[in-house]
């Protein structure tokens, strides 16, 4: 890079400017703005350079920062910018050539140091800025977690959600001020946590209690979504989501979703994961979100409530479809007419017949799934059926 940019993201950590590189110090020195959160301009000496508080909401403050080119301008944020922080915004907003980024140690990095816990074995979430359920899908005994909080009172619902959860013998070790000379930390059970926190907060756990966790493969417990009876059962969704094969960052659509079952263990397979939802009723599309929201992946969710096809148009391109309802020689046409994997699962005879012609038409693979469970029968045991599922995939 030929010249200096014109704009430098700094990490600062609670000990301020005396613990900033000299970089960073030689970058502070030079800027003719700095822009940060009342906090960090706080902690930075008075100077000739222009402060300017950062707003809220956040991105409010890019259209300002934007207006700042032709100045030395200087960003202050917390720890490490690009570990929850603003860094990885500002740097999608402006080209490569007009940023620098000078980070400090994250919390996470700080925290874990205190621990002795190995980072690379540490599930690390933000939750300052999202919902509790994102810890869901790492509630298991044994795993270890570091989050940051919104602010103190974010302590308390971590707690709250942890015991609501099933997981009040999780140890809770919140640190206050972490790396600064007012750090405190305080080590306590969810189920018994007591006292006041101040900003700013994060919070390492280790899981224990007796909670339900969620499986690593596909095919969760029916109970772990909420249902009115019309819900792909977990075999049958195991089979399902192991013919749709998830891949990092791609989009599923789930045509008549029912509870949303296929679609959010497409979400829970990986973190980059999409979906949308297609369901009719309005009822069932707004369980499908309690069901997101439960589980927090409904930040890469979307729920469509209306018919298909009539509602395909104007959705982000899918990398696969799955198709559990609903299914009409229309609908048909329309998703074929996408190019991507299809998977279609039928239970009555007229479904069966449909797809058996479909395949004739269409080739790919035609998959009849029967499971029979154990009941009494008499004073012994006998097999019961269920209904067979006739399952139809197409790979373009």
């Amino acid at each position: 890079m030929s010249e200096t940019p014109w704009l430098t993201i700094i990490g600062i950590g609670e000990d301020g400017v005396a613990g900033l590189n000299a970089a960073s110090q030689a970058a502070l020195h030079a800027a003719d703005v700095i822009m940060a959160p009342p906090r960090h301009l706080s902690m930075i000496p008075e100077g000739s350079a222009e402060r300017i508080e950062w707003p809220v909401p956040f991105a409010n403050g890019i259209a300002i920062l934007a207006s700042l080119r032709g100045k030395q301008v200087a960003v202050l944020a917390s720890g490490d910018p690009f570990w929850f922080g603003t860094g990885s915004v500002i740097a999608r907003s402006f080209g490569p050539d007009e940023w620098r980024a000078f980070p400090t140690a994250s919390c996470f990095a700080l925290a874990a140091s205190q621990l002795g816990w190995a980072l690379d074995k540490t599930h690390c979430v933000g939750l300052h800025a999202a919902p509790m359920a994102r810890l869901r899908r790492h509630l298991a005994p044994g795993t270890q977690i570091i989050a940051t909080l919104r602010d103190g009172g974010g302590v308390h619902d971590l707690a709250a959600y942890l015991n609501g959860a099933g997981f009040g013998d999780s140890t809770l070790t919140i640190f206050e001020h972490l790396g600064g000379p007012q750090e405190r930390i305080t080590i306590s059970k969810a189920a018994t946590l007591t006292g006041t926190f101040d900003h700013p907060v994060c919070a390492a756990i280790k899981v224990a209690g007796d909670g339900p966790s969620l499986t690593t493969a596909t095919g969760q417990t029916d109970s772990t979504f909420k249902s009115d009876g019309q819900m792909t059962k977990r075999p049958i969704r195991a089979i399902t989501l192991s013919t749709l094969a998830p891949k990092p960052h791609e989009h599923l659509w789930d045509v008549g979703a029912g509870s949303g079952s296929i679609a959010l263990e497409w979400l829970l397979a990986h973190p980059t994961t999409r979906a949308t939802c297609i369901e009719p009723r309005a009822d069932r599309a707004a369980r499908i979100r309690q069901n997101a929201d439960d589980l927090g992946v409904e930040h890469r969710l979307t729920i469509i409530n209306g018919n298909a096809p009539e509602t395909l148009t104007g959705i982000d391109t899918p990398d696969a479809i799955f198709v559990g309802g609903g299914l009409s020689t229309d609908l048909l046409e329309s998703v074929i007419a996408l190019n991507t994997r299809l998977v279609v699962n039928a239970v009555t005879l007229e479904g069966e017949a449909f797809l058996a012609n479909a395949q004739t038409q269409y080739g790919g693979e035609l998959m009849r799934i029967e499971i029979a469970k154990t009941k009494p029968l008499g004073a012994k045991r006998g097999w019961s059926a269920s209904y067979p599922v006739v399952q139809w995939s197409l790979n373009r």
